[in-house]
């Protein structure tokens, strides 16, 4: 696989103002939406209900309106208060252990050769980064999920599927890399 660099913003003034992507065939990536697609009818429908991102009516416009709703219903009680903290997980889909999201992906109940293949598609992937028309040399990862495949932030959700909040006053919003903390106090 080939990572290319782009530009973040318009001036360059260290390395973290580049976000790495790979590049990935088209056969690849047409092939990754099918297992995508299969991935999610496999999925229980006890997934956590404050998990937003690939299911129906779970999208980026209802984690905002559901993080607004809990927030201000509650606020609505006298003498309340809501402590928030956003949290975006930066470089995400590197973080991804492989045998770790396999163990998830057997405990929400995917089969064994899904599995495999999902551990095969994150492990001994060799790669190489290109900027402009050089290549270094090529290296062979086996953490983290490609930046820029179709199935990255689906697997990083199904990773953190599980962490949620203990407390009932408490409420933890995701969207894949993104999550809200919430604490719904009174005085």
């Amino acid at each position: 696989m080939t990572i290319i660099l782009v530009l973040k913003k318009s001036t360059v003034s260290c390395l973290s103002d580049y976000h790495p992507v790979t590049l990935t065939p088209i056969v690849m990536k047409c092939f990754e939406r099918l297992i995508m697609r299969h991935i999610k009818t496999q999925l229980p429908p006890s997934l956590d209900p404050l998990q937003f991102a690939y299911r129906p009516n779970h999208s980026t416009d209802d984690a905002i309106t559901t993080t607004l709703h809990l927030s201000l219903t509650h606020l609505y009680n006298k003498d309340t208060y809501v402590r928030m903290l956003f949290i975006d997980f930066s470089s995400a889909f590197k973080t991804i252990i492989p045998q770790h999201l396999i163990q998830k992906l057997c405990i929400l109940g995917l089969n064994n050769s899904l599995c495999n293949w999902i551990l095969d598609f994150l492990t001994g992937r060799p790669q190489s980064v290109q900027i402009g028309n050089s290549f270094s040399s090529t290296t062979t990862l086996s953490t983290g999920g490609h930046q820029g495949c179709v199935l990255s932030p689906l697997l990083f959700t199904l990773l953190t599927h599980d962490c949620a909040a203990m407390h009932s006053s408490n409420h933890i919003v995701k969207f894949t890399n993104d999550m809200a903390m919430m604490d719904l106090q009174d005085e």
